[in-house]
């Protein structure tokens, strides 16, 4: 095993940090783990999934990569993995989190904590002005409600949502919101589930000139269930596709105003290639709809729609200190989620708008990835001939019982099915029989595995009880390498799922029930502002976090948030 490089220190990742100096801080744990707590800075790269992200998230193999993990997600077995994929500086952190809690940093809890952290510190410099759920539900019950505008996700919306809102995703609001309120004295208010993009959608539209009255509804749909008002369930509400000349000159106007004032510089796309430079990481985002991304977008681009990369920063730009180069076709959604990047500290550019004529790429743009390891496959077809034997041998045991057949040789054809998948997928469908388990934490899971098959069988003896094991995940990539790590840790064979559970999907029934864990999920953190079932208590204690998140910058110190007033 090679040398493990010298660990850094809290203090030293501290000071890259206030110096701006380019660096990824790791959390290679599963993400309900990491939402628990981490550093302000550090963005979720499940070890499970390192080899499928890295490449993507982090495109320089120069940067520097400091990591931390734990019992089932090691630093060391993480810094094998990117020296693998040839990243050259990475090293772990003294002592993990023990050690930066140790030297006085904070830890944040949940998912997006910087953007979360950052709409709250907006929020108390502006005096962003809300208004109740109580308020917004007795204008609704008198009909004359305002003008709603939900600012998350589509999906997010048809979930749940308040009652006669229109969905207009975050950056699509400036640019869309006169179709939607043409008199300038309708009022609008402007919701999410929670409260950052409730703030940030408001103190969006007033920043770019909107006349009207904004205001944030307070704590979005929490703050309306937990007033005892009625959430809708899948509206389709969305604002017009087309946009006045007269409104998009108003906004791109006011866009690009505040996007100046926040230290957004503008370049065409002739001039992208000047910024480039092999010491600085570039994330080039196209900040449109998907379907618009699709249509057309430039040579490099990655989609992310702009509501929610202010959402998700640390999601979608992991390198602290990297350079963002925003892309759209009309002038205001770069320009307006290019002001929110730049008062959170990032070098932000804008090519707002591309010309059309350089919209060419078509499609999906596929994330670079690791050629797959050399596995042993096995069709969807072969696969339910193996289940089969074993359903007959467990049916010989359930009916002569094991003193009349040797538990062995019944279960000579056993295939155990694992599946890798996120347990979101497992849920809603997989392979009839599978064991799910995440791939970092299969050690344990074959134990889990094992004694199910010796109780099974009533087997009691040393020995391998499983015949072979088929991994399993939703196309297929994340099984092969989870089949060659599991082929380290078992004599039997081990086979990928060519195609994955999609491709037995499309010959054979999934089931959802039962749902066999062989380890207890944690490979996605529930978020408190999720679904429609979430018990008050929750509710309340997410507020309240969200609430202290200022005080918490403030002890920090490493933000370099600058609101602009």
């Amino acid at each position: 095993m090679p040398a493990q490089p010298a660990a850094v220190t809290a203090a030293q990742v501290r000071a890259l940090l206030l110096r701006r100096d380019e660096i990824v801080i790791a959390d290679v744990r599963e993400e309900a783990l990491y939402a628990r707590g981490h550093p302000l800075w550090a963005a979720n790269f499940p070890l499970s999934l390192l080899e499928l992200d890295a490449w993507r998230r982090i495109p320089r193999l120069d940067t520097a990569v400091v990591v931390y993990g734990d019992a089932d997600a090691p630093a060391r077995q993480a810094i094998d993995v990117l020296r693998r994929l040839g990243y050259s500086d990475v090293r772990p952190l003294l002592d993990g989190l023990d050690g930066w809690t140790a030297s006085g940093g904070e830890l944040f809890q949940d998912v997006n904590a910087p953007s979360k952290a950052f709409g709250e510190l907006v929020e108390s410099v502006n005096r962003t002005p809300s208004l109740t759920a109580e308020h917004v539900g007795a204008l609704i019950e008198a009909g004359t409600p305002p003008v709603i505008v939900d600012a998350r996700r589509f999906d997010e919306f048809r979930t749940m949502s308040i009652p006669t809102a229109t969905s207009v995703p975050g950056a699509e609001l400036v640019l869309r919101i006169r179709e939607l309120a043409p008199d300038p004295a309708a009022p609008v208010v402007v919701n999410c589930a929670g409260r950052t993009r409730s703030i940030i959608g408001a103190q969006s539209l007033i920043n770019a000139g909107l006349p009207n009255p904004v205001a944030a509804l307070r704590n979005g749909t929490i703050g309306w269930t937990l007033a005892g008002q009625r959430l809708d369930h899948g509206a389709t509400g969305t604002a017009p596709p087309g946009v006045s000349e007269s409104h998009h000159a108003l906004a791109r106007s006011g866009a690009r105003a505040v996007a100046r004032r926040a230290g957004v510089r503008f370049i065409r796309t002739s001039e992208l290639p000047g910024l480039y430079d092999p010491r600085r990481t570039r994330y080039l985002f196209d900040v449109r709809s998907a379907a618009e991304f699709a249509a057309g977008h430039l040579d490099g681009s990655l989609h992310a729609p702009g509501g929610q990369l202010v959402q998700e920063t640390d999601h979608h730009a992991p390198v602290r200190g990297a350079r963002i180069v925003l892309v759209d076709d009309d002038g205001v959604r770069a320009a307006m989620t290019g002001s929110w990047l730049a008062q959170m500290g990032w070098e932000t550019w804008a090519i707002s708008p591309a010309d059309p004529g350089d919209l060419v790429l078509r499609g999906a743009e596929p994330g670079p990835v690791p050629d797959p390891p050399q596995v042993e496959t096995v069709d969807a077809a072969t696969l339910r001939t193996w289940l089969g034997a074993c359903e007959e041998a467990t049916a010989v045991i359930d009916r002569l019982g094991t003193d009349h057949l040797d538990p062995l040789d019944a279960v000579r054809a056993a295939t155990v099915v694992i599946d890798v998948g996120p347990s979101r997928d497992y849920a809603a469908g997989h392979v009839p029989g599978a064991w799910h388990a995440a791939r970092a934490r299969l050690p344990a899971a074959l134990g889990t595995i094992d004694a199910a098959a010796r109780h099974t069988t009533g087997h009691t003896t040393g020995g391998h009880i499983v015949t072979r094991y088929v991994v399993t995940s939703p196309t297929g990539r994340l099984a092969r390498l989870a089949a060659a790590d599991l082929s380290r840790l078992t004599s039997a064979p081990v086979f990928s799922l060519d195609g994955g559970t999609a491709a037995w999907g499309t010959g054979a029934p999934l089931e959802s029930e039962p749902a066999r864990y062989a380890v207890p999920p944690a490979d996605r953190y529930r978020r408190p502002y999720e679904g429609t079932d979430n018990g008050r208590a929750a509710m309340e204690a997410y507020l309240e976090w969200e609430f202290g998140l200022v005080e918490q910058l403030k002890r920090d110190g490493t933000h370099r948030f600058r609101v602009l007033r």
